[in-house]
């Protein structure tokens, strides 16, 4: 053995504290290719095979050879907070740049260009930062001494987690001296993933597959009748797990529900998202608590997926079925890296395919967006900042962030940004609308072939990889289909199920206030700051358009029925005091109006307010015809849309209390400005109540 390879033995012993490891088939072989031939490399190994070894164990050598510094783009905060500490353990160092330790930055970027620091760790967005560019990325491009791209199925528009801003890699490699070695690494690339990102990184770049079969994973799919189902399912089965795991839900909503749901059960469960109520330091400690068993679950979104290490997680469990083959192999990998037993169980109902279809719909700006914004940005000689844009152009802001993303990172692009201000650049620009119809179709076919994975008799194992192109494809012999039997029941508890149905009915939604007016060119009334006294309390929504709990039922009630249920009356009526209790209580109450003759609203809050004994006051009135507020895109034109279109008539106004009740709640904006006219008008405090909030901006 050379002297290297005996080092890098010795390296890994110590990272993993056993004298008696080995390197796994190719491991070695990827250290060698960049440490000693400086090439240029593709790993595709499974998950749990180990591929931050490979590039942390490359790197101690390099730096012992004298070697400047890794460069590793990595796509995920807890991915990266994961490897900083895999890399503690093998004896180098590693920080990283990014949006949580802004007040280390400083020391951070001196220790990087004195080439203190072993592994600097970026994410994508961080290369399109200007400063980052011009102050640390400029100044060691020559002297990197190996470039890592880990996830690197990220860097193609085919693979199952596209960021366009890892577009950038390819030219930061090619800005590379021709002899720096590059590392990328997935575990979920299949054929056609693989061409795109050798067709991107260069020809040069050498591929290494290895088979992608987990030998100690269980799998067994699951067909369940609706939510509460599975959430029974889940209240009697995750406790008799052994050791702790990963629940995975597709939105954050869901994701803090079944959290709620499983902690009443007795069961030590927490959520994990990227919603803004959990901070960057309070994912860490859950993070934390994971890795230590101190709870028996983490609820999380994809927001804990690529690469974060659990070598004995021991269950991976799918409350929803991911939108592809590729998503749920990523996921269902954290399980069993280091025990010989780990159950992947995937539950799955018809309501998937409605969640699945609105990513796939809201994957890609629609080219009308994208011509609107050039469009508007041609037109204006000066540019146009963000929010001038918004007023322009019909489309949500995190929409026109995406058009913003996708125009930047063409190279050369057709716009710039010249001082917080869009301006159009000399460079043709012609939208590609075929290559986005047919990565839609490729999504759907994903769709249809995970739909194909729940109703396989065939091997699970061997289904997910030839999905993702494995030439070392073969039965796994573990699964469920492979045994010919459950491996946990798939029965659930029908009483539990009728608890959890009831639980959902009690599951509110706050709908917080809106405190900022958006920018606007000629509104003195509407700009900057909500006073104090013109802004809603905290107020409630009974449930999700369309969900298990009341969503059906209000839905049904909006489209099919002339009135709303009495149920819904009633639910409104038990839930305002003994789960909202607003103080002081609400001592009148009043509707959003319509100019079409829509009885529903109106009558339910008269019901609602005779149940409550309290009067009804038909105060507001609609003045002026407006567009459906949910064909209003952005904030600008949601207020714009409404803003004249509502007055009050002071004479039915109380000056007390008043609960505000609408159908429907999704921007906010219309119950913003009729609280603002209200307490304007001398009404008390205003408690907005909605029968369903929609499901945008809960994703």
């Amino acid at each position: 053995m050379d002297d290297k390879k005996q080092r890098a033995l010795m390296y890994l012993r110590g990272a993993l504290q056993d004298n008696s490891k080995y390197f796994r088939d190719g491991q070695w072989e990827a250290i060698e290719s960049v440490v000693t031939h400086k090439e240029k490399l593709l790993v595709v190994q499974r998950t749990g095979w180990g591929k931050s070894i490979v590039y942390f164990l490359a790197t101690k050598l390099l730096r012992e050879a004298g070697a400047g510094p890794t460069l590793l783009v990595s796509p995920l905060l807890s991915l990266i907070r994961n490897q900083i500490e895999a890399a503690r353990r093998i004896g180098i160092t590693a920080q990283s740049i990014d949006s949580t330790n802004t007040q280390d930055w400083d020391e951070i970027k001196a220790r990087v260009l004195a080439g203190d620091l072993d592994v600097l760790l970026v994410s994508p967005e961080r290369l399109a930062n200007e400063s980052f560019v011009k102050e640390v990325l400029s100044k060691i491009t020559s002297s990197v001494g190996m470039f890592v791209v880990d996830e690197a199925h990220c860097i193609s528009d085919w693979g199952h987690d596209f960021r366009p801003d890892y577009l950038r890699i390819a030219r930061i490699l090619r800005a590379l001296p021709p002899n720096t070695p590059a590392l990328a690494t997935t575990a979920t690339a299949n054929d056609r993933v693989v061409e795109d990102v050798v067709s991107q990184l260069g020809s040069e770049l050498k591929v290494i597959r290895g088979p992608l079969v987990r030998q100690s994973l269980r799998l067994q799919n699951i067909m369940m009748p609706n939510q509460a189902a599975r959430m029974a399912w889940l209240a009697e089965y995750v406790p008799k797990m052994k050791g702790s795991g990963i629940v995975y839900t597709l939105t954050v909503r869901d994701a803090v529900k079944l959290t709620e749901w499983l902690r009443c059960k007795g069961i030590d469960a927490c959520a994990y998202h990227s919603g803004g109520n959990i901070s960057n330091d309070e994912k860490k400690t859950l993070e934390q608590k994971l890795l230590n068993n101190e709870i028996k679950t983490l609820v999380a979104t994809v927001a804990l997926g690529m690469g974060f290490d659990k070598s004995d997680l021991d269950f991976v469990i799918h409350f929803q079925r991911p939108a592809s083959v590729v998503h749920y192999y990523q996921q269902v990998g954290r399980a069993g890296r280091a025990v010989e037993r780990a159950y992947g169980i995937l539950l799955g109902s018809s309501e998937d395919d409605d969640i699945a279809d609105y990513f796939i719909e809201h994957a890609f700006p629609p080219t009308i967006h994208i011509s609107n914004v050039i469009a508007a940005i041609e037109n204006a000689p000066d540019g146009l900042t963000k929010c001038q844009l918004l007023q322009q152009v019909n489309m949500p802001a995190r929409e026109l962030d995406k058009v913003f993303t996708m125009l930047s990172v063409q190279q050369p692009s057709p716009i710039v940004n010249q001082g917080g201000k869009y301006v159009r650049t000399a460079t043709p620009f012609a939208i590609d609308s075929q290559k986005i119809t047919r990565l839609k179709s490729v999504k759907r076919a994903e769709q249809k072939r995970m739909q194909d994975y729940m109703q396989t008799t065939g091997c699970l194992m061997e289904f997910l990889s030839r999905e993702l192109d494995d030439p070392h494809a073969s039965k796994c012999g573990m699964c469920a289909c492979c045994v010919g039997a459950p491996l946990l029941p798939p029965d659930y508890d029908k009483a539990l199920a009728a608890e959890a149905s009831a639980f959902l009915r009690r599951s509110e939604i706050v709908i917080e206030p809106r405190k900022q007016w958006p920018s606007q060119k000629s509104d003195d009334r509407y700009k900057g700051k909500i006073p104090d006294n013109l802004r809603a309390e905290s107020g409630r929504a009974l449930c999700m358009w369309g969900d298990a709990g009341w969503g059906d039922l209000v839905k049904r009630g909006k489209q099919e029925e002339e009135h709303f249920s009495d149920e819904l009356v009633d639910a409104a009526v038990d839930m305002i005091p003994k789960r909202w209790n607003p103080q002081p209580p609400p001592a009148w109450v009043t509707c959003v109006p319509s100019m079409n003759r829509e009885v529903r609203v109106p009558d339910f809050a008269k019901r609602v307010a005779s149940v409550l004994g309290i009067p009804f006051r038909p105060c507001v009135v609609k003045v002026q015809h407006t567009q459906p507020q949910k064909l209003m895109q952005n904030s600008n034109r949601q207020l714009n849309n409404i803003k004249d279109a509502f007055t009050i008539y002071k004479k039915l106004v109380l000056p007390y209390p008043v609960l505000l009740i609408d159908d429907i709640v999704d921007s906010r904006w219309t119950f913003t400005v009729i609280t603002a006219l209200l307490r304007d008008s001398g009404s008390g405090d205003v408690l907005p109540l909605a029968l369903a909030k929609t499901l945008i901006g809960s994703l």
